[in-house]
């Protein structure tokens, strides 16, 4: 028995011995000497998740590789696959929330009612189109379908290839994440910049989720968040945020009555307004939440909902007409005093409101302001998360717009560390990059979806727009609960009347 067992172990030495030699092909390698598989980013689904994943992603386009983990080739493509991967999925994405990239082992018994929705017939296959039609499945010589068969795939250089001529784009696999030096690519590229939408969105609904966690709707604050409902209504880039804020706005009276707050009225269960204004979701049940996309940071505590609400607030001083400019300033301003919970920048932004003397009476002039504001902030922050290092190493506050980005929007170029005032800006530059920025290019992507596409006729615009250039001059407390008061009733009827008639509509922007 000795013999057998000490020959044993020297055959198993011999073994280990020519595993370790240049050239070895044996299957043993040693544990622990690199043998891990490198990082997938392909996202891999099944049966279960299909549907789901597909239906919330906010990624304007998503890639299905139907594969089998026996296969060889399918095997040998995978490094291929995750290179491209690589830029469009995960937290490090160097593209982020443009193409979500996912995986299906059709090997697995779960996956077989799946693949054949898809008519696999070897493997792998790819397939491309809009996530929420990948629902429907896909036949050979379908017609009207959105969902396409990739005919050019084999490497890593002609999956991106194929990629770039559908939408435009001029991706590289060496493509990396910006450093601080260089100009960011959500600043940079269009298709990120109009990955905003989906941040504005959960900015307006988490702003919403704030003030009634914080039981923030007072007697002095109603009247101000009315108005900036009256804002939402008329002016937000997202449909359905314009539609939440109407059904916010149509029962706003009953739930919040003037007199809520009245001496007679001690017991009312102010409790029970945020559960009523819950059912309503502002945005929406289908928005996604914890998506970052423009406004993702490099840092969970950076960026994120204070971005977005700047993006919110830049993409309504685009979209309002010279008669609003002053209504907006007023309840841009009024909102973030009395509703922003951080109490140092509200008291900042406040601050920076006071000093306008004079009303706006052209959007141009309210835009820019904006933007002159938003720069002093950045300005400020600069300087504190220079000396206490809390700022996002890879997302720096920087003066808004960089040369790179618009260099005509600069006459004279000072020294880096010299601030907005101190920069020979050309306004009409400035405004028309803001118009293009925050207006068609933030919505490009959501055309494309069919979320924008809410149809107000002209008429509806215009009395919309009456009912906010009602409030267009200096404005005492007193005056502006009775105008929003008035205003939320015409509001109120033309919505009911809306919903009645359904007619087909138009879109505008």
């Amino acid at each position: 028995m000795s013999h057998v067992y000490w020959i044993l172990i020297l055959n198993l030495w011999i073994l280990k011995a020519t595993s370790l030699q240049p050239g070895s092909r044996t299957v043993l390698r040693e544990i622990g000497t690199g043998g891990s598989d490198p990082k997938d980013y392909g996202v891999e689904l099944n049966a279960t998740n299909f549907d789901g994943v597909l239906k919330d992603t906010p990624a304007t386009y998503a890639i299905v590789e139907f594969f089998a983990h026996w296969c060889p080739a399918c095997r040998n493509y995978k490094p291929h696959y995750e290179k491209v991967a690589r830029l469009f999925n995960g937290p490090d994405a160097v593209h982020p929330g443009i193409i979500l990239m996912t995986r299906v082992d059709c090997a697995l018994k779960i996956n077989t009612g799946l693949c054949d929705k898809f008519s696999v017939s070897h493997y792998p296959m790819l397939f491309w189109g809009p996530p929420t039609k990948f629902s429907t499945g896909w036949k050979p010589n379908q017609e009207k379908s959105e969902i396409r068969e990739i005919d050019n795939w084999r490497t890593a250089e002609l999956l991106l290839n194929w990629i770039n001529k559908q939408i435009g784009s001029s991706y590289g696999l060496d493509d990396e994440k910006f450093e601080n030096e260089q100009l960011p690519s959500n600043i940079s590229d269009p298709g990120q910049t109009a990955q905003a939408i989906f941040d504005v969105e959960e900015a307006t609904a988490i702003a919403f989720d704030i003030i009634l966690e914080q039981k923030m709707i007072k007697s002095k604050t109603r009247a101000s968040l009315i108005k900036f409902l009256q804002l939402l209504v008329a002016h937000h880039p997202s449909q359905r945020c314009r539609k939440g804020s109407a059904e916010v706005l149509v029962n706003f009276d009953e739930f919040c009555p003037l007199d809520m707050w009245s001496s007679d009225k001690h017991d009312v269960p102010t409790s029970n307004l945020k559960e009523v204004l819950h059912d309503f979701q502002i945005c929406g049940k289908e928005v996604p939440r914890g998506y970052w996309m423009f406004c993702h940071g490099s840092r969970n505590e950076t960026r994120g909902f204070s971005c977005g609400l700047w993006v919110l607030m830049h993409s309504l001083s685009v979209r309002i007409e010279d008669g609003e400019s002053q209504f907006a300033f007023t309840s841009i301003c009024d909102f973030i005093h009395n509703f922003f919970i951080c109490e140092e920048c509200r008291q900042h932004f406040y601050e920076m409101c006071s000093r306008v003397t004079s009303p706006f009476k052209k959007s141009r002039d309210f835009a820019l302001w904006l933007w002159s504001a938003h720069n002093e902030v950045n300005e400020r922050l600069m300087k504190e998360e220079a000396s206490l290092k809390t700022g996002d190493p890879k997302f720096p506050k920087t003066i808004w717009p960089p040369k790179q980005l618009c260099p005509s929007c600069y006459h004279l170029q000072g020294p880096k560390d010299k601030g907005t005032n101190q920069i020979d800006w050309d306004q009409n530059e400035v405004f028309k990059l803001l118009m293009s920025y925050y207006g068609n290019t933030l919505i490009s992507l959501y055309k494309g979806k069919g979320v924008l596409a809410d149809g107000r006729t002209n008429a509806t615009l215009d009395d919309l727009v009456t009912s906010t250039n009602a409030v267009v001059v200096p404005i005492g407390a007193a005056f502006a609960i009775a105008i929003a008061s008035c205003m939320f009733g015409a509001l109120a009827c033309y919505w009911r009347s809306r919903q009645k008639s359904r007619k087909p509509r138009r879109s505008w922007n």
